[in-house]
């Protein structure tokens, strides 16, 4: 299913203003020329206008972002993220699938929707990260990805007030590295495999 030249999925999980902060601070740290598909998941109420594409577009001029749309294979360079009420999971061909969140039934629980996609459809050329947030949204996902043999990385929260996630994740497995969004992104440059020069479009 994975051959050696497929790209590597990485997916970044993070709730509230904190959250988004250390959202963009990793982006605009993400390692340039890295053979990887980015999807980044915030909670987002299911009835809420989302301008999160335009503030990270803004936010992180360096990387292009997309909402993806719904059967669209996923490719390196590209930033992705789901809509509020359809949050982004992988099929094992890289290509996005928007479940039905409506009416908040996936409240708190899209990270866990998508690091157990990028698990169950990639399995071991998975990375999944959790950020900032107050909740255990991405605990038991971060655990099916260790279990795939991906690798698990959480934001150590230095001298901001320790969240639930961060805390929760240590209690369902492994964790590959803990560090700040610059050590994370210098950890990320050095395991990802370099992108060839073959543009993709």
């Amino acid at each position: 299913m994975n051959a050696d030249n497929d790209p590597y999925c990485v997916a970044l999980g993070a709730s509230g203003s904190e959250g988004l902060s250390d959202i963009i601070e990793l982006l605009n740290a993400w390692p340039k020329g890295v053979h990887a598909v980015l999807m980044v998941v915030l909670h987002r109420s299911s009835d809420d206008h989302s301008d999160l594409r335009a503030v990270l577009a803004h936010r992180c001029p360096d990387l292009h972002v997309e909402i993806a749309r719904d059967g669209q294979v996923l490719v390196p360079n590209v930033c992705y993220i789901g809509m509020p009420d359809r949050p982004l999971t992988l099929l094992d061909d890289r290509s996005a699938f928007l479940i039905d969140g409506s009416n908040d039934r996936l409240r708190n629980r899209t990270v866990d929707a998508l690091f157990h996609s990028i698990a169950e459809n990639i399995g071991k050329r998975t990375v999944g990260i959790v950020l900032s947030g107050s909740l255990d949204d991405g605990s038991r996902g971060l655990a099916a990805i260790h279990r795939a043999g991906g690798l698990t990385m959480v934001l150590d929260p230095q001298n901001k007030p320790v969240g639930m996630q961060q805390n929760a994740i240590a209690f369902d497995g492994p964790i590959t590295f803990v560090g700040n969004s610059t050590e994370i992104a210098q950890v990320l440059d050095g395991l990802l495999p370099r992108q060839s020069h073959r543009v993709h479009r």
